[in-house]
């Protein structure tokens, strides 16, 4: 057994519990795996991941595992790690996990580098933390590294920005832009699971509040609507003219920050961008209001400029920091600004997770075969990957749906045709 960096060994029995309750509602990464464990198609290939460590990505490293990759896995957010889930990895799967919840951010890069030392040589990342961290200090390691694949939408503006500048070293697969991941991970998973953070941090009654969505992005979108079907009066804030638009046709009310915070009860930024949440906003906004941020990194919300405002910070409840101004207004910001649903909850549910996680697992199969061809750029993932997998969920959900006969095949693909 290689070294490992997990709280508590003991912890194990628990945490393979929760790995095998995942794995019932995982039925295409479990399909995968069983494929995977008889064909061997990552046989020895290093592999380094960067991922929330949780029940769902311990099935996914599982999976890996299953096809002959050699893998490490540490943290993607210091606070996401489901402690037993990462003793469970240690103890009855023998995979070097790196991770501890509530780590501090030294920790959190000893971490990462401690997974780097597996010198990889494919990544999988979940924020692009790992992948620029390779490029950054260990340079050294990138001439064995044929490839990688990224979860998530701040990862994937970050590669893409790195690819612009000719900084990118190898091929990354943009899983996050996967049509079975985008719609159904950051739509339906963000909008269950942030509110599901929300409400555990809080237990407050979201029916009546004023509900604020900071972009409209799939994530944006499904957070709105799940608030909305909670009984919230729901306004959402955009910088692009398109979502901004779609919003209003959605039926939601659209208006700048600056004059949302005046009325919001509730804030959630989504954006992926920094300082959406600003000094001047915190200035605005209604005593009690509460602040949280389901966007990968905690730089949404501006909390060094809401640390000097205040007077005081107080932890009012698990995963609540009260903090409060000078003119005695208190504003509460959940889970350190990281993300809510995995700081204060337990991420996605599981059945949406399975189609994200099937999409990395073929996506590294994929990368594998055919690194040699691909160029030093950002890839989303192959169309008959992302249809294969979207089938094999509607098979495991008992529906089916219809096929082109070869008449409607050849009308499809003729010009003779026409009015």
């Amino acid at each position: 057994m290689k070294d490992h960096h997990v709280k508590d060994l003991s912890l194990a029995e628990g945490g393979r519990r929760r790995i095998d309750w995942a794995e019932r509602e995982m039925p295409v990464l479990h399909m995968i795996s069983e494929r995977f464990a008889k064909e061997h198609p990552l046989k020895g290939l290093r592999l380094s991941g960067c991922l929330h460590v949780t029940a769902e990505t311990a099935n996914l490293v599982r999976a890996l595992q299953a096809g002959g990759a050699d893998i490490v896995l540490t943290a993607s957010n210091p606070l996401s790690t489901q402690d037993d889930v990462a003793a469970s990895l240690v103890s009855h799967d023998e995979i070097p996990v790196f991770a501890v919840k509530g780590e501090d951010n030294a920790t959190y890069y000893q971490n990462l580098n401690a997974a780097l030392d597996h010198k990889p040589q494919m990544t999988m990342d979940d924020g692009a933390d790992l992948v620029s961290t390779l490029h950054k200090d260990r340079r050294d390691l990138l001439p064995d590294v044929i490839g990688g694949t990224e979860e998530t939408t701040t990862g994937v503006i970050r590669l893409r920005a790195m690819a612009a500048d000719n900084a990118l070293a190898f091929p990354v697969i943009a899983v996050n832009d996967a049509m079975t991941k985008h719609f159904f991970d950051n739509r339906y998973g963000t909008g269950q699971s942030t509110l599901d953070g929300i409400i555990r941090a809080t237990n407050i009654l979201l029916a009546g509040k004023t509900f604020v969505v900071a972009g409209y992005g799939w994530c944006g979108r499904g957070l709105a609507m799940r608030a909305k079907g909670m009984g919230a009066n729901v306004i959402v804030t955009e910088v692009d003219p398109l979502p901004a638009l779609e919003a209003v046709m959605d039926g939601y009310r659209v208006m700048p920050m600056d004059e949302a915070v005046k009325i919001g009860d509730i804030f959630v930024t989504v954006t992926g961008d920094i300082n959406v949440l600003d000094k001047h906003h915190f200035e605005s906004m209604k005593d009690g209001a509460i602040v949280a941020n389901s966007g990968h990194f905690n730089v949404e919300i501006n909390i060094p400029a809401l640390e000097e405002m205040a007077t005081s910070k107080a932890l009012v409840r698990p995963y609540v920091d009260q903090y409060t101004l000078m003119d005695g207004r208190q504003i509460h910001i959940l889970g350190e600004g990281r993300l809510v649903n995995l700081a204060a909850a337990e991420g996605h549910p599981a059945s949406v997770m399975d189609m994200s996680f099937a999409n990395q697992a073929l996506a590294a199969e994929y990368l594998f075969k055919n690194h040699d061809k691909l160029a030093k750029k950002v890839y989303s993932v192959p169309e008959e990957i992302d249809k294969d997998i979207a089938r094999i969920k509607l098979e495991s959900m008992g529906v089916n749906i219809d096929v082109l006969t070869q008449e409607q095949l050849k009308y499809l693909n003729s010009w003779e045709e026409g009015t």
